[in-house]
């Protein structure tokens, strides 16, 4: 059954404690990681035994200038990972105001109140005046999108009152036209970019900021030296620089969402939004389609302020979408 707590994306083990009779291998579709990840290249065997040089770091910061638009390498700056970074801008800042448009990614709001700002959640982005304007583009788990206009507007209004604009890309690599990386290095602008979802490789840890240069150069300094491990660098080096895979690939996520929309309307669910690396139904036997997965050995989102709600990512294979669909009839036929 439903345990009080809520069981985030990927928590293998807490699935397993709450289901455990369920078979495994488990399908976990509680992410929106890509189930078809990048290949990886060779890495060179230095990379495993010595200390990333800076040219490494400086390779990294050029394939993602190139890959997301960005004018310069010294706009970026990297990370162990999108997370890191999320709890290191508030730490950049004395404590102020901050409005996270929701619902969200929860980490956002509880990064900037641990570090002492007045945060709160808006439906929202009319009349605001806080410090900083943290927006999920597009979102999750709905998929909105806020237009790019609309983003820069905001982004030289915060500018011109000393604030920022923090947009959160993580799942952009799918929708590039409604990215603003391309415009990074406005003052007031920061964006954020998560390599792991779309390139299938979230063990990796890479997270990547986009902002002006004197900026960009501070989060470089307060993460350190040797932010991301020598393989890490090899690998989303190539990957970043790799257009046709990149594509490529957003074709591919496209078709297998559209596919599995048409999948899960037969199946009786209704598809509400999401992005193509993973799609929100609502329904309101939702706890119970939660409860039927989960014995099922197949984890997905839920979510604590919308308990209609569930957000799936796309199978890797047809096993994996059979057994999805297998445990949804049987609450339809219930």
């Amino acid at each position: 059954m439903i345990t009080p707590s809520i069981i985030h994306g990927g928590d293998l083990d807490r699935a397993r404690a709450a289901f455990p009779d369920a078979p495994e291998p488990w399908v976990d579709l509680s992410t929106g990681i890509n189930p078809w990840p990048y290949p990886l290249p060779d890495i060179p065997a230095d990379a495993w035994t010595r200390l990333p040089a800076r040219s490494a770091e400086a390779g990294l910061r050029a394939a993602a200038a190139g890959c997301y638009g960005v004018a310069s390498p010294d706009m970026v700056a990297a990370a162990s990972g999108s997370q890191a970074l999320i709890q290191l801008l508030p730490r950049l800042r004395r404590a102020g105001t901050v409005a996270v448009l929701g619902p969200t990614y929860a980490e956002h709001a509880a990064a900037w109140a641990a570090a002492g700002h007045r945060v709160a959640a808006v439906a929202s982005l009319d009349g605001l005046e806080t410090d900083v304007i943290v927006i999920v583009n597009p979102n999750n788990p709905d998929g909105r999108i806020v237009p790019v206009d609309r983003l820069l507007e905001l982004a030289d209004r915060q500018a011109g009152r000393g604030g920022w604009l923090v947009v959160d890309e993580a799942f952009a690599d799918v929708t590039p036209a409604a990215s603003v990386s391309p415009h990074a290095g406005r003052p007031g602008l920061l964006v954020l970019r998560s390599f792991g979802k779309f390139f299938g490789l979230a063990g990796l840890r890479l997270g990547i900021l986009l902002a002006e240069p004197a900026l960009a150069g501070t989060v470089r300094a307060a993460i350190g030296p040797w932010a991301v491990s020598g393989p890490g660098l090899a690998v989303a080096t190539a990957a970043l620089a790799d257009s046709a895979w990149i594509a490529a690939m957003r074709v591919r996520l496209a078709a297998e969402a559209e596919r599995l929309d048409g999948r899960l309307t037969a199946a009786g669910l209704s598809v509400v939004g999401g992005t193509s690396l993973f799609r929100l139904i609502c329904t309101p036997c939702a706890p119970e389609l939660y409860n039927a997965l989960g014995r099922a050995g197949v984890i997905v989102r839920r979510f604590d302020y919308r308990t209609d709600w569930l957000r799936l990512g796309l199978p890797k294979d047809e096993k994996s979408t059979t057994r999805l669909l297998d445990a949804c009839r049987t609450i339809k036929n219930s």
